[in-house]
């Protein structure tokens, strides 16, 4: 049998040591990834959990190892199902069968051409609803908060359309307590409870010491009617085009299955709460927010290139592609900040051996130091300065105008993950993210009261989280787009 004895341990050991350790590790997990990435770099280190260890890898042999590898031997949905304990929160189905992946890979991301003025529409709408700022006075929003609904809006103006998206009734999808967010949190937090249960007890946990059932039901009840429409016009008109048959989530997910049973409406509600789940991208804009109302300055080239875009292009997909400062700004933001303190993250299904002779067991949970990658002084040039234009001032030398893209492959930038499972809807995201940063950038002024710098996060173990209570200053411009 395997072991991990051959790999070194950072942080406590031992029998004794196993609370303390994992305490610490809640507390304090970059610092002890830190200071395993640069003990053993290169390498692999592992950290004692309580009911697990955690090997945690660096430097690109390793990185491209596990990029390599296939689903049979390191599989990122089984990793995603630990974690998150997806089978008693999300569902065994989306685990079991994972149709929904390619519906996010292809026409998801296909259809963002044509179906661009949905988001527009929906982010104009929603910021006025939800920031209805003056010109003649500041305004405080609670960012955070604001921020999740708006995204949750823009996202599902997408995936369902009107008037599912927005209305603030009890009977929506997006509802006044916003459907969506609710199961996103009430999923989290489920899983973190119900990893503390052995295995044989957690149906009973997720029943009644988790609200996930109740988030499930109430999904059901709202989507439940929408999909059984669908299916009535297919067997209406087949399952080919009919007149005004909705080009959106739905359509595309009753598609990719094919088969249809009694089960099929709760299993495509189940994909849209999963497909959500990973849509609600409020980390990555709320930090992009922080930074914008912290370094005012940046505002004006960023609006510039924006308007530039805007003018020659329309609000499309097409003038996306035109904001190479903006993607950069993003970028940045990211690389600094991050969503999380690793990624790629991994589950051995057997064991699996490194190039470079490290073999991890079966069952081991595999990760890339991704914190500290993105702040490696051997990848980027003083990684703690926040240079807003780093990445497009690198596309502007010979040969790069393609590379250094926010969604693109890069071995030192891994926020969307790598190989085959990267995120397949990063391109949505940055498009989307782009989308709603013009839309502040020509809209509105921002800056934090009293020139307060960039509030600090939260981080439980590895999970990061932007300040949960900071507000931010808007003021409606005179002009916009």
């Amino acid at each position: 049998m395997v072991k991990l004895n051959a790999i070194p341990t950072i942080g406590n050991s031992g029998l004794f040591s196993s609370c303390i350790s994992a305490q610490r590790y809640k507390d304090h997990a970059l610092e002890i990834i830190q200071e395993g990435y640069c003990k053993y770099p290169g390498g692999a280190f592992k950290i004692p959990l309580l009911d697990r260890w955690d090997v945690i890898i660096s430097g690109e042999k390793m990185i491209d190892d596990i990029k390599k590898a296939s689903s049979l031997d390191l599989s990122s949905v089984a990793a995603f199902s630990e974690n998150m304990q997806t089978d008693y929160t999300i569902g065994k189905v989306v685990r079991v069968n994972t149709y929904h992946v390619p519906v996010v890979r292809s026409p998801l991301t296909r259809a963002l051409p044509a179906r661009f003025h949905d988001l527009r529409d929906e982010i104009v709408a929603s910021f006025a609803d939800l920031v209805p700022a003056k010109e003649s006075e500041w305004m405080k929003v609670p960012m955070l908060s604001t921020i999740m609904r708006i995204v949750s809006r823009t996202s599902n103006r997408y995936f369902v359309g009107l008037p599912l998206c927005m209305s603030f009734t009890c009977h929506s999808f997006i509802s006044i307590d916003n459907l969506n967010i609710t199961f996103t949190v009430d999923a989290v937090t489920g899983g973190t409870t119900l990893q503390r249960y052995p295995g044989f007890l957690k149906p009973l946990v997720r029943q009644f010491l988790t609200n996930v059932p109740a988030s499930m039901a109430r999904a059901e009840r709202h989507l439940g009617p929408l999909i059984r429409e669908r299916l009535a016009k297919e067997e209406e008109h087949g399952t080919s085009d009919w007149p005004d048959k909705p080009n959106d989530l739905i359509t595309w997910l009753l598609k990719e299955v094919g088969e249809r049973n009694e089960k099929i409406v709760s299993d495509i509600v189940h994909r849209v709460l999963l497909i959500n789940f990973a849509a609600i991208h409020t980390t990555t804009f709320t930090n992009s927010i922080y930074y914008l109302a912290a370094y005012p300055q940046i505002a004006e080239p960023l609006r510039e290139e924006v308007s530039s875009a805007i003018e020659e292009l329309g609000w499309t997909k097409a003038a996306m592609s035109k904001m190479v400062k903006l993607d950069s700004f993003l970028k940045e933001t990211q690389r600094l900040s991050g969503v999380n303190g690793v990624g790629m993250t991994r589950m051995a299904l057997r064991d699996f051996t490194f190039s470079d002779g490290t073999v991890v067991p079966a069952g081991t949970i595999v990760a890339v130091a991704s914190q500290a990658l993105h702040h490696d002084g051997a990848y980027y040039k003083d990684p703690e300065t926040f240079k807003p234009f780093r990445f497009s001032d690198l596309r502007e030398q010979e040969g790069e105008s393609l590379k250094h893209q926010m969604a693109a492959v890069d071995p030192a930038f891994v926020l969307f993950g790598g190989g085959r499972p990267m995120c397949p809807g990063r391109f949505f995201a940055v498009n989307e993210l782009k989308a709603l940063m013009a839309h502040v950038l020509l809209a509105y002024d921002v800056k934090f009261e009293n020139n307060k710098g960039i509030p600090p996060p939260s981080w439980h173990g590895v999970a990061y989280s932007p300040n949960r209570s900071a507000e931010v200053m808007f003021r409606k411009r005179a002009v916009c787009n």
